[in-house]
């Protein structure tokens, strides 16, 4: 007698703490209103057997880990399989062709040792612009030519 009641109770309890026990829908709702309380966007999440799996695109890898400490921090989540992939940064504009040119250009002014003299350049042409000896003024002109612009505008000594 005293082990059936003892089997029946055993078999009692064992039901009991299976019923007990939370559905993989009732964790993926609990991680996804977690998520949303942390403001974490981006990300789907999946629950199979107490396990969690974190899917979408997100920001940055700071995202990426507080989305999956927010999960783990569910009641119920045994484990969490990350697979969330970050976005990637956006690629800077190059700079233009303008602005290379001009750079080459005074550079090459800087070490002729033109100081008083600047190249701005507009659509592919050179303004050549500040004071310089005049017999100076061709060795300057090559300087700007080298870089190969569309046109050299001579503004020197004006």
């Amino acid at each position: 007698m005293k082990v059936k009641y003892f089997t029946v109770l055993t078999l009692a309890i064992a039901l009991f703490m299976s019923a007990c026990g939370k559905s993989d829908a009732d964790l993926t709702k609990a991680a996804n209103d977690k998520l949303a309380a942390d403001k974490v966007t981006g990300v789907t999440v999946a629950v199979k057997d107490g396990v969690a799996t974190l899917s979408g695109e997100v920001v940055d890898v700071t995202v990426k880990t507080k989305a999956e400490a927010s999960v783990k921090a569910v009641e119920g989540i045994k484990s969490v399989t990350n697979s969330l992939t970050t976005k990637p940064l956006p690629t800077p504009a190059p700079p233009s062709p303008d602005k290379m040119l001009e750079g080459t250009i005074n550079e090459g002014l800087k070490k002729k040792g033109f100081t008083t003299v600047t190249a701005t350049v507009a659509n592919g042409e050179v303004t050549l612009s500040g004071t310089l000896d005049k017999a100076k003024v061709p060795e300057a002109m090559m300087v700007a030519n080298e870089a190969k612009p569309s046109k050299v505008i001579n503004n020197l000594n004006k």
